[in-house]
Parts: C-alpha cells; sequence; structure tokens
C-alpha cells in the first residue's frame, strides 16, 4: 500500500465516525446541528487524526482504540476554526474556500456550533473503549488545547498584534513567535502523536519521540501557514490571504524573511523526521514521514 492510499484509508475513516458522531437525533436544535456539520464535515486534510491513528499503528498497536482521541482532536481544531473566524478575532470570511460560519449563520450560532464542537470532543474521550485511556487522554487533549496550549498561544498571539501594531519595540520577539506557534498550531499537532501513543500503549522512550516529532512538525506547520499567508493562492488555500500583515500579526515572515522562514521550516521537518528514527519502518512510519516532508510543498 503506497503511502497515500494509506492515508486516504485512515481519512476515510474518520470522515466515516465524525459523521456519525454528528448526526444527531431531534432533540438537537437543528440549526445548531447544521452548523457544526457544516464546518465539521466540508472537508479539511484531517492532518491531526490521522497523525493519531498513524502514530498508534507505528507504535505497533491496533488503531482502532485511538479512533475517538482523534476525532476529538478533529473537533478541537474545527471549533478552533470556527471561533478564529469570528469578527472579534480575525475576522474571515472564508474558509475551505466557502462562507465562514458566522458569515453563513450568524454569529451567535458559529459560536454555540464551536461550543458544541468542544463539549462533544470531551465526549468522544469519554467513550473511550478502554477504561484505562481515558483519565491520560483527557488530560493529554485539555492541556493541548487550554490556557498551556492552543488557548494560551492565541492570547498571546492576539497580544502580539496589539504589541505591533502600538509600535513598541520588544527583544524577546524570536522567542515569543516561537512559543506562540508551538502552542497555538503545534500543541494540538504534538497531542496528536502523543494520543497515538498512548492508545497503543507505547512506553515512555517512544512517547518522547513522538513529542518531539509532534512539537517539530507542529513549529514547521504553522511556519508555512505564515508564508502561504504572504505566497500562497487564494483559491488554492480556500481562505483570505494577506491577512497577517493586514493584523500587523508577528510572522516568521515578517521576523526573518521569506528565505529563512523555509529555511527554518525544513530544519524543524528534519528534527521530527530524526525523532522517528527510533520506530521501525512500517507503512504508518513511512506515511508520516511523507506528511512532515510535504509540509515544505503545501498549497493549502
Amino acid at each position: 500500500m503506497t503511502s497515500s492510499s494509506y492515508l486516504e484509508t485512515l481519512r476515510a475513516v474518520i470522515n466515516t465516525q465524525l459523521d456519525r458522531l454528528t448526526d444527531y437525533p431531534a432533540a438537537v436544535p437543528p440549526r445548531l446541528k447544521e452548523a457544526i456539520r457544516y464546518s465539521l464535515l466540508q472537508g479539511g486534510k484531517r492532518l491531526r487524526p490521522i497523525l493519531t491513528l498513524a502514530s498508534a499503528e507505528m507504535v505497533g498497536g491496533d488503531p482502532a482504540p485511538a479512533i475517538p482521541a482523534a476525532c476529538a482532536l478533529e473537533m478541537i481544531h474545527t471549533y478552533s476554526l470556527i471561533h478564529d473566524d469570528l469578527p472579534a478575532m480575525d475576522n474571515d470570511d472564508l474558509r475551505r474556500g466557502k462562507p465562514t460560519s458566522h458569515i453563513k449563520f450568524g454569529e451567535a450560532t458559529a459560536i454555540l456550533a464551536g461550543d458544541a464542537l468542544l463539549t462533544e470532543a470531551f465526549a468522544a474521550i469519554a467513550r473511550t473503549s478502554d477504561e484505562s485511556l481515558r483519565a491520560p487522554m483527557t488530560a493529554t487533549l485539555a492541556e493541548a488545547a487550554g490556557v498551556f496550549g492552543m488557548i494560551g498561544g492565541q492570547t498571546d498571539d492576539v497580544i502580539g498584534e496589539k504589541r505591533l501594531s502600538g509600535g513598541s519595540r520588544f527583544d524577546d520577539r524570536p522567542s515569543l513567535l516561537r512559543s506562540i506557534h508551538r502552542r497555538k498550531t503545534g500543541a494540538l499537532i504534538a497531542a496528536a502523536f502523543r494520543l497515538g501513543g498512548l492508545a497503543a500503549s507505547a512506553a515512555e522512550e517512544q512517547l518522547q519521540a513522538l513529542a518531539a516529532c509532534g512539537e517539530a512538525f507542529g513549529l514547521a506547520f504553522q511556519i508555512t501557514d505564515d508564508l502561504l499567508d504572504v505566497t500562497g493562492n487564494e483559491r488554492l488555500l480556500g481562505k483570505r490571504v494577506g491577512k497577517d500583515a493586514g493584523l500587523g500579526k508577528l510572522t516568521f515572515p515578517s521576523l526573518l524573511g521569506i528565505d529563512e522562514s523555509r529555511a527554518e521550516a525544513a530544519r524543524q521537518v528534519e528534527a521530527g523526521r530524526r525523532a522517528l528514527d527510533l520506530f521501525a519502518d512500517s507503512a504508518a512510519k513511512s506515511a508520516i514521514v511523507d506528511v512532515l516532508e510535504s509540509t515544505l510543498t503545501r498549497k493549502n
């Protein structure tokens, strides 16, 4: 099986499960259900859940126990996108080539859909069949998504905009930028690797290697995201470009320039690949490496 077909198989599993999990009965308000499914099921690479399942298999386990955690990650990722697009945040009107949730359903419904997805993510974790996995998986997900992870990074990202737009100068911009990216984007990606490892009963050494790969990959992914906002094609991206500069965001291209940003992304991808040397060759490992390396050439 090629890496491409392997990844497509995992993507199909995730899409089927997400569809099932959000096929709510009539007791759920129809407009809320529609808004949830509009944002969750309309596309997306399914990067985080795929990495969760592939990591479990790379460790040597059955990926099936990782499916609830994989779906939970995608729910949290989608909720974060809904809220990021709101006027109070990035004020975007396009996501994956379609109107953003608040444009289509209004701000109130978009906020509630995001809130619902965050809550439903932990419900999915609670349904993990192995009771011994529920607590460590919940803790991993909460830390990655909360004040120490994604939300903390997003907060510093917003504060960073204000500091830059106010014309102030500060000496810690490189470390601040790395810290923002490692939390805002990297935390959920690192969690994907760790959740897969937990589902497969990985040893501590293996969990550390997975964490190292996830952290490096997460940073590389956000650097290329910054680059695409400068150099990307709006049609291929499915969202507006040039937003970061307009918001005064602290980004790698604004700090280091395009060439050095690309070089740093390549260094992070190589660090992620080296972290996987601990694991035996397998279809899962090859697929993860391919995903890592494709970060440097991605168009969306």
